[in-house]
């Protein structure tokens, strides 16, 4: 038992430091002129391998680093409660849902549960980033976007970014999650 929990303890460590670097990396991989982060990834394995608790840490490990990171000083000018708000709401219920999706699908097939659980994630992690600059940025998007904020919240900070994370997500998840448990049997 007391092994047990200080696997689970290494393993959200683990799972958090990769959470970190593939964060703080994630500018330098590009398809073309977007940028693709892989951070969502380890975010949904280790909600796959330790539970939704798990899942909303690594969340909001992601977020974290997300608010310490350069860009982000934009939003901050703007509304730091909507800026710390967005952000860690967004990564920690990321995380957490795609804990339930999988707990609640992994009865079934684990790779169907994972690739749920990795559809989930973008989707719940855009969708609060969109709410949240509806909420607290949509004038200063507006000006940026000469006029139509939804346009350039869309097109420029959400667009093909999204689809290029949900596929990847949904591809390498399912992927790293059944090497992982390949390699735990050994």
């Amino acid at each position: 038992m007391k092994n047990t929990k200080i696997q689970r303890m290494v393993g959200i460590a683990i799972m958090s430091a990769i959470v970190v670097v593939l964060q703080l990396l994630g500018s330098f991989i590009k398809f073309g002129p977007v940028s693709v982060s892989l951070v969502l990834i380890p975010i949904v394995v280790g909600a796959a391998m330790y539970g939704e608790v798990a899942g909303a840490i690594l969340g909001g490990v992601f977020g974290v680093v997300v608010l310490l990171q350069p860009d982000t000083a934009l939003f901050y000018g703007i509304s730091v409660f909507g800026t710390v708000a967005t952000v860690m709401v967004k990564g920690t219920l990321a995380g957490w849902l795609s804990g339930l999706t999988f707990r609640a699908l992994s009865h079934k097939k684990e790779w169907l549960a994972v690739a749920f659980a990795a559809m989930v994630c973008p989707l719940v992690n855009t969708g609060i980033f969109a709410l949240g600059c509806r909420l607290f940025f949509w004038d200063a998007l507006a000006e940026m976007g000469g006029g139509n904020a939804l346009a350039f919240l869309l097109t420029v900070m959400i667009g093909i970014n999204f689809i290029a994370e949900f596929v990847t997500n949904v591809i390498c998840s399912p992927v790293i999650l059944r090497i992982l448990h390949a390699a735990n049997r050994h």
